[in-house]
């Protein structure tokens, strides 16, 4: 069996009613779904929902010995939809705490993180901004990339959530280097694609133009190409950003040197679709590509898609790793 955790995350926010539209559409045969979570929210949401569900209360993973969705009782409060606060920030580290305890103990396969508030869950004292750094740190990862795709697009990231001006000054070639050779070996180890091809955009527009519009690609993202070419990498040399997109059908995988470069393109081809996944950790952790939704909690709207391919990918990926279904396009 396959056993995948589910972190709950925030529990006022849109969390609980995907996961509740998702359980009919989610494969059943030889899955163990194993929810971190608080059960009074989840009762609370199916009646408002209409939605009938069962998950066995369990103590411990442990104590599962067949497939099904079974729930961790973990911080059981009556929270408000829309309204989040230092207790429901305090629930979001409880849940995923306890979840990855689990993939670290090796009790369970994979791991699918729904989303927190950052906000909420520092003013409740956890010392980390979000899911990434933590589950790096936990993990005692050092190299590890953001990485969000669907069907029709990769893209992983080489700077994330910082502002557009310390970019430039955030992109060095050993960075370059040092993410590539992580998606390379993540996309050949995961994925079972042998020899990526991997897009590199440049930084400036027209990526510099020969040195005409910015020298970042001269003096550093060549160099890293030079040096990723000799490690037999498959990798262009930097592409000009606004029409490297256009070819997505001849890459395996697109490698961005900040944030709305690369998912502006991938949310405008995959909107609701598309999957967030962290590259090099011990463990294979996805998430839906999307916030709480706080605006919209409670209200019965919420798009479950999201959720369903990244808890989709995440049992793919099990599979793919343990030398199993080789064959299957992730």
């Amino acid at each position: 069996m396959v056993k995948v955790g589910i972190s709950l995350g925030d529990p006022t926010g849109i969390s609980p009613e995907i996961l509740l539209k998702s359980i009919n559409k989610l494969p059943k045969k030889n899955i163990v779904y194993i929810v971190y979570g608080s059960k009074k929210v989840l009762e609370k949401t199916a009646k408002k929902l209409n939605v009938k569900y069962s998950f066995k209360d369990i103590e411990s993973v442990d104590e599962i010995n067949k497939a099904g969705w079974y729930l961790l009782n973990l911080f059981d409060e009556d929270f408000e939809e829309g309204k989040p606060s230092v207790l429901s920030g305090r629930a979001c580290v409880i849940y995923l705490e306890n979840t990855v305890k689990d993939i670290l103990e090796k009790k369970t396969d994979a791991i699918v993180t729904l989303p927190i508030s950052k906000r909420w869950i520092m003013e409740s004292g956890f010392n980390y901004a979000g899911h990434t750094d933590y589950l790096a740190d936990v993990s005692k990862t050092k190299e590890y990339a953001m990485v969000l795709m669907c069907k029709k697009l990769k893209v992983g990231l080489i700077t994330t959530h910082i502002p557009l001006k310390e970019v430039p000054k955030s992109i060095t070639k050993e960075k370059i280097v040092s993410k590539v050779k992580l998606i390379n070996t993540e996309l050949r180890e995961k994925f079972a694609i042998q020899k990526p091809k991997i897009a590199l955009l440049g930084l400036n527009p027209h990526a510099s133009d020969n040195g005409n519009i910015g020298d970042e690609e001269d003096k550093i993202i060549i160099p890293a190409v030079e040096e990723l070419l000799k490690e037999k990498i498959d990798i262009t040399y930097p592409l000009s950003p606004d029409t490297a997109f256009n070819r997505y059908k001849d890459f395996d995988f697109y490698v961005a040197m900040y944030h709305d470069q690369g998912l502006i393109p991938l949310k405008l081809m995959c909107f609701r679709k598309a999957v967030n996944i962290t590259f090099g950790l011990p463990f294979i952790r996805t998430s839906p590509d999307h916030g709480t939704g706080y605006d919209i909690a409670g209200k019965n709207i919420a798009d479950p898609s999201s959720f369903i391919e990244a808890t989709k990918l995440a049992i793919k990926l099990v599979y793919n790793t343990q030398n199993k279904n080789l064959h299957q396009n992730v």
